[in-house]
């Protein structure tokens, strides 16, 4: 029987071609202490590589192997390695699949989306860009690739081989060209695949005794290696005090600031309290069993405006009016439904 107090998992599609970053980007996210990472891999070929460099780093590994994930047959493959990882007893705070260089970032996010596997909601496609070779190998014709459309993040990986002064006009021209099609994708520069795990996924603080913080992680990263750039998140956090009205609030997820990337939190609407979730333009609400008495967001993204996200916060956050307007209330269970 499904748990449905559980929240449900993210499951995070990580694209990109061959070479671009996809591993080192994986490995990097997974060294944040606290998270409990479960990870789908698929290699197109019998050697499952990839598999090989992240074992005893995650919780479960689960490999598919023998072909591209967006080819998999409808009865296989990756809902089950899902209905694996999705098992509560596991207690993963998120689940990356990370597709093999053929697959399209579009097909992939149709079947994370459309999976029937109970627990898991979709949270967002990741694709890696290789900043030098992209414009020779992916983006080649006049019309922008496909896989825009498909990506909620892409990052902008290797910019320690692009000359320093060529590099914010190289992130600007992908930037530019992902916007043509996908105008809300997060668009972030990287070295190394270095890009903070909050942006994927909601990061513990640790708790073993003499294992680095998060910080400290960073910091140490940075000793060891002249290019440390690294993509930094800046989160928001405003507590609301009561029930709100669900009609600025959905405005909020549909609408974020600009800059944020995720937001989540659990809001008071009435007598009920609904855990809600925002990965670029994908909003999920489901019931919250119990909860606090008040309600909370954090909203999480780069190059963001502190000020004025707070502000949009403690406006969706502001208590209801005695009565509350029927169009919101209909927006609201229309978002639930497409939640399911």
């Amino acid at each position: 029987m499904v748990d449905r107090s559980a929240p449900a998992i993210p499951v995070i599609a990580l694209t990109g071609h061959l070479g671009a970053g996809k591993t080192t980007l994986l490995n990097h996210v997974l060294r944040a202490p606290g998270a409990r990472i479960g990870v789908v891999i698929n290699d197109f070929g019998e050697l499952n590589v990839d598999a090989g460099l992240v074992t005893g780093q995650v919780d479960e590994p689960v490999s598919i192997a023998g072909g591209c994930i967006c080819c998999l047959p409808d009865e296989g493959g990756l809902d089950a390695a899902l209905e694996k990882l999705a098992d509560p007893k596991l207690a993963l705070d998120a689940i990356i699949v990370e597709a093999s260089g053929v697959a399209e970032p579009v097909a992939i996010s149709r079947l994370i989306r459309f999976s029937g596997v109970e627990r898991i909601r979709h949270g967002g496609v990741v694709d890696v860009i290789d900043a030098v070779e992209h414009f020779d190998t992916v983006d080649t014709e006049s019309a922008p690739p496909s896989r825009y459309s498909a990506a909620s993040l892409v990052v902008v990986n290797k910019l320690d081989r692009i000359a320093e002064d060529a590099r914010a006009e190289t992130l600007g021209r992908v930037q530019a060209r992902v916007h043509e099609t996908n105008p809300d994708a997060h668009v972030v520069g990287a070295v190394a695949g270095r890009v903070d795990p909050r942006l994927l996924y909601d990061v513990g603080g640790g708790g073993k005794s003499g294992q680095l913080s998060f910080r400290e992680l960073l910091l140490d990263e940075a000793a060891d290696d002249e290019h440390h750039d690294h993509v930094h998140a800046t989160s928001v956090t405003v507590v609301g005090d009561g029930a709100v009205d669900p009609g600025p609030l959905i405005d909020l997820l549909e609408q974020p600031p600009r800059g944020v990337y995720r937001m989540k939190g659990t809001v008071a609407i009435g007598k009920r309290h609904y855990l809600v979730n925002v990965v670029g333009t994908s909003v999920h609400v489901t019931t919250a069993a119990g909860g606090p008495t008040d309600s909370h967001l954090v909203a999480i993204g780069t190059h963001l405006d502190a000020e004025e996200v707070r502000a949009r916060l403690e406006a969706a956050l502001r208590p209801a009016p005695e009565k509350v307007a029927t169009a919101g209330m209909r927006r609201l269970q229309r978002l639930r439904r497409y939640s399911i």
